[in-house]
């Protein structure tokens, strides 16, 4: 036991401590659809954090309330007790107006074409693209307590808050920390 010990100890050791870290720190997840478009893009790769504090604007992944076998990429709009309003694509939280410099690429694609050319694949996405007046429908929540307001940076296409309502801090899996494939891509948040 003792010759084992020695000639395997610090690879069982080593084998233990990823482990560890990966169950209870680190986890990969994989981008599936096009609801963080441009931010993240389906097929993307993932490390997340799950013991994160979450604060407002940190990209997350989440069980969505009315399925929680799917987890969904997001981004944290409104904290516990904020009322969140959006109207003609400007975003209201607490009375603050806050820029989102993040969808200025699909902003400005909006405008230009409606996002005809960027969802050539998808007759669906063009229809609902073609319809909208604006890049993002206008509305306005409180958030409850223990709850966050969460939405995809691509607003045309996004299922998020809006449509399955308020995730909770048990329904949050953690933050994202970094991209990590495609390797040309590799980014920290």
């Amino acid at each position: 036991m003792k010759k084992f010990l020695s000639d395997w100890g610090l690879f069982i050791v080593i084998i233990l401590a990823f482990l560890v870290v990966r169950i209870f720190v680190f986890t990969p997840v994989q981008v599936s659809g096009h609801s963080m478009d441009p931010t993240l893009a389906d097929g993307q790769r993932l490390i997340v954090n799950k013991l994160a504090k979450i604060e407002r604007f940190d990209i997350i992944t989440t069980k969505e309330p009315d399925d929680e076998s799917t987890t969904a990429v997001k981004r944290v709009i409104g904290l516990p007790g904020d009322t969140v309003k959006m109207s003609g694509d400007v975003l209201t939280i607490n009375g603050k107006t806050y820029k989102e410099a993040y969808l200025n690429e699909f902003k400005k694609a909006f405008a230009d074409d409606k996002l005809q050319s960027e969802y050539s694949y998808s007759t669906l996405f063009q229809e609902r693209a073609e319809a909208a007046t604006t890049f993002t429908s206008d509305f306005e929540v409180t958030v409850p307590a223990g709850s966050y307001f969460v939405l995809g940076d691509n607003r045309l296409v996004s299922k998020d808050s809006r449509i399955f309502g308020f995730v909770t801090k048990d329904d949050i899996q953690g933050e994202v920390l970094l991209r990590y494939w495609p390797l040309k891509q590799l980014s920290v948040f």
